[in-house]
């Protein structure tokens, strides 16, 4: 028997490789396919199933090119409706591959449709718990996101939820490892360990959420409490995976066309295209084509992506480090933005060589910003999330959290300069080159963000007090 857990850090996502004897099935594939044929072609095993506990919402499967290249048949826990070719599975099925077995757990309250997959091993002893989004280390999945589609309150899912940890969960033998669809880092959670795996036992005893004091009412409470919004491009992500989509293979190809820097001006003014520029940030901040947006490849590149491009059929064209380009693509693809129309053969280099015209981000060091900042009353803005911010922030800075930018940059006048700073300067940049892209001039970037504030020593902070209760 041969358990990979496949893990890709910038979506927090786990899928997983399962093989006995020559037989072989995925569980939540990523859009890109390709890895999971060839693992299976170097164990000499066919794809018999692929496994999905739910309609993901934060990045696109790759159920139906996987099935539709390796054979594969498609599973969903019950209540599922997808439009396409899929067995609906019922609760307690059981599904052989080779000499093992996975039973499928119906496990609404993340989705309705939400479902387990317990291995169970040659000699028949359960051994593995593939928990999806039901159950993650530290936490369990929001009940909040299936909402319209299950026509109930968070509150009635968050019950659901309860109801399947205690009766699906709970009576599994300590034993058994948890392998979730997600670690810190995803949006389906609030509070995902960073660890990928663990024993059921362990998070018997340490998961707020599987404390067996806890009432329904008071764990509907605890899983209810404090959820941010979830980002716009969920719904559209769920859309997708229950509709159907074009095949990646399509979308590489389309968004691997060259275009020339004529080209890349043409379609960019007379489309409807946005310019993606995914370089490192001091890249960006040197030179960049003038309207270009940044979200850097080597950050939370597709989460950013999702929460800040409201459409994913915005037609893209790209500009990324030489050589990067596919894997530009491909993740843009995870999250269902397959509409990138092409790249800058050349990048920047072949754009000036061109004789178009440049234009660079004013940036200041921690030192320069300092010096204003203590001769001066100047505009601050901090673009952390809320809980970063509370947690510690320069005296009399304003926040206005990069992720509710299209929100609130009504709120920011056009005629002020405002100095813009983040934890550690990528997120400022894409505050900045956003904004600059609507007409705002005005917006300058603190270089290192508030790693270097706090090394410089010369603000005045400010940090959130919780306050005390009286005994």
């Amino acid at each position: 028997m041969i358990i990979e857990q496949i893990y890709t850090g910038c979506l927090a996502q786990g899928a997983y490789y399962i093989q006995s004897e020559n037989e072989a099935a995925i569980i939540d594939p990523l859009r890109e396919v390709g890895p999971y044929i060839d693992r299976a072609e170097r164990g000499n095993a066919k794809i018999r199933y692929v496994f999905e506990t739910h309609f993901h919402a934060d990045f696109v499967s790759g159920h139906l090119d996987l099935a539709a290249k390796s054979g594969a048949e498609v599973v969903f826990g019950p209540t599922a409706k997808p439009n396409f070719k899929a067995h609906i599975g019922v609760d307690g099925e059981e599904f052989k591959i080779g000499k093992i077995r996975l039973k499928l757990l119906h496990t609404p309250g993340h989705t309705m449709e939400s479902a387990c997959y317990l291995l169970i091993d040659e000699t028949g002893v359960e051994r593995i718990l593939f928990s999806g989004d039901t159950l993650f280390i530290g936490d369990v999945g929001r009940p909040d996101l299936a909402q319209k589609a299950a026509n109930m309150t968070r509150e009635e899912l968050a019950g659901l939820l309860y109801e399947s940890l205690k009766n699906k969960i709970m009576p599994l033998n300590d034993d058994i490892i948890v392998y979730p669809a997600h670690g810190a880092g995803s949006a389906c959670g609030k509070n995902l360990s960073k660890e990928t795996f663990d024993t059921l036992g362990h998070q018997k005893k340490t998961n707020y959420a599987l404390n067996l004091k806890l009432s329904k009412e008071d764990f509907i409470e605890q899983v209810t409490t404090g959820l941010m919004p979830p980002p716009g491009y969920f719904p559209l992500n769920v859309g997708l995976n229950k509709g159907g989509y074009e095949s990646f293979d399509i979308v590489l190809a389309r968004g691997l066309t060259k275009l020339s820097p004529e080209n890349f001006e043409m379609i960019t003014e007379l489309e409807d295209t946005l310019i993606l520029d995914t370089r490192h940030q001091k890249e960006f901040i040197k030179e960049h084509i003038p309207g270009s947006i940044f979200i850097g490849i080597d950050g939370d590149f597709a989460p950013w992506v999702g929460a800040l491009i409201p459409r994913i059929d915005q037609k893209i064209a790209i500009v990324a480090e030489q050589g990067r380009e596919e894997e530009v693509i491909t993740r843009l693809a995870r999250v269902g933005y397959d509409q990138c129309i092409g790249y800058l053969d050349g990048g920047i280099v072949a754009w000036k060589k061109s004789g178009r015209t440049v234009q660079s981000m004013e940036s200041i060091t921690v030192d320069m910003f300092a010096k204003l900042n203590a001769n001066a009353s100047i505009n601050i803005l901090d673009v952390r999330k809320k809980s970063e911010f509370d947690s510690q922030h320069i005296l009399g800075a304003v926040n206005l959290p990069l992720d509710y930018i299209n929100e609130s940059m009504a709120t920011i006048e056009k005629h002020k300069t405002f100095y813009v700073h983040c934890a550690g300067g990528y997120r400022s940049v894409i505050f900045i080159s956003i904004l600059n892209s609507r007409g705002f001039t005005n917006l300058i970037n603190v270089e290192g963000g508030m790693n270097a504030i706090k090394q410089n020593n010369r603000f005045v902070m400010t940090e959130y007090v919780c306050p005390t209760t009286m005994l």
